[in-house]
């Protein structure tokens, strides 16, 4: 099953990298991604940089490794509770 739902998050990230221009016409413009991003277009990379992370976690469910990779991220902040 979590062969099928990788596929169709990558596939859901792609399009959102894809019809960056879209996506923004139809949720608008984000004051973070304008702000800290650039001053024409920051919604749009902000968008495509949206897009690219659902890609990144669509291949860590395809792939079933994204248990693996929670328990690396978190594990700066668990390793003192093991003691």
């Amino acid at each position: 099953m979590h062969i099928i739902l990788g596929f169709i998050i990558i596939a859901a990230g792609a399009m959102i990298v894809i019809k960056s221009e879209q996506v923004l016409n139809a949720f608008g413009r984000i004051a973070f991604f304008e702000k800290y991003l650039g001053t024409e277009g920051g919604s749009r990379l902000g968008y495509k940089l949206t897009g690219m992370l659902v890609v990144f976690f669509g291949i860590l469910i395809l792939t079933n490794m994204y248990v693996s990779f929670m328990e690396w991220m978190v594990s700066p902040l668990t390793q003192y509770s093991k003691q």
